[in-house]
């Protein structure tokens, strides 16, 4: 017994270096955020007790509740369409390519994929801003088009969850092709030997094998929806008028632009509580599913 509970407390200084680490990098600063969504401060100065006022005013802000709506629509841009489809192509690329063209194809195929996922955001953002430009935009030109996709408030929240189904796909693609190497292939083979399709064997063995993986796709990819700020910032800066506008970003402008730090830290605050919601809503679907 004595040699289990010292070996026990071994393990538990190997977690020391990282616990400091995430109390200094996410316990702290949260806690310092909760803090200051209490007060009133410009960042500067002594910053005034104000109680829930800030909270109260959120209530009663449009916008706010506005950059939710749009985060919705990002939401089933970067989880549930990257999902869906990069589904059908793991599966594709994992059972069909990979059989008759051979897995360095396959392997190529999934790498492209992926390679989104590699380019620096702002990279990405700049290149596909160059792409939709209503004057010289490749998009446009390619089509024979004369619109301006990040300028018009009809198209521009369809146009950034266009990009960021291209930036997003690559990420479930490579997570299912990973899972389906652990599927047992007796199975495939028991369905193809009584005439099952591709279809069927995708709906009733592909699917049901890998569902640990794509809860997994769609708790990242959900949270990752929830706090997107960069490929906002980079291509509409929230616009036209309030068309892009997510909570992330309205954090922002109020911490940087506005200096109103207290309501910008409200709005973070708002915002991490429903993602500790979202991921405990995910992981007690995911236990009973197990």
């Amino acid at each position: 017994m004595r040699v289990r509970t010292s070996g026990r407390r071994g393990y538990w200084l190997y977690l020391i270096p990282s616990l400091l680490l995430f109390l200094a990098v996410i316990v702290v600063p949260f806690l310092m955020n909760v803090g200051a969504s209490f007060t009133r401060w410009s960042g500067v100065g002594t910053p005034r007790w104000i109680g829930l006022d800030n909270y109260a005013r959120l209530l009663e802000d449009e916008r706010f509740w506005q950059s939710f709506q749009h985060n919705v629509g990002l939401i089933v841009a970067m989880a549930i369409v990257p999902t869906a489809i990069g589904l059908v192509l793991a599966a594709a690329l994992f059972d069909y390519i990979g059989r008759r063209f051979g897995p360095r194809t396959a392997s190529a195929l999934r790498a492209m994929y992926y390679l989104p996922q590699v380019l620096p955001v702002a990279v990405a953002g700049v290149v596909w801003g160059w792409m939709l430009h209503p004057s010289y935009g490749a998009v446009n030109e390619i089509f024979g088009l004369d619109l301006d996709w990040l300028g018009d408030p009809d198209l521009a929240l369809a146009t950034v969850m266009a990009v960021m189904v291209w930036f997003q796909l690559g990420y479930p693609v490579v997570i299912f092709m990973a899972g389906l190497q652990r599927v047992d292939p007796s199975y495939y083979e028991a369905a193809e030997i009584d005439g099952a399709s591709w279809w069927r064997k995708f709906w009733h063995i592909t699917i049901p094998q890998i569902r640990p993986e794509i809860f997994v796709v769609l708790l990242t990819c959900t949270i990752a929806a929830l706090k997107v700020f960069g490929p906002i910032f980079v291509l509409t800066r929230g616009g036209p008028g309030n068309a892009t506008m997510v909570p992330s970003y309205f954090s922002y402008l109020n911490f940087f632009q506005k200096s109103n730090v207290g309501y910008g830290s409200a709005i973070a605050t708002v915002l991490a509580l429903i993602i500790i919601v979202v991921t405990f809503l995910f992981l007690r679907v995911q236990e009973r599913e197990q």
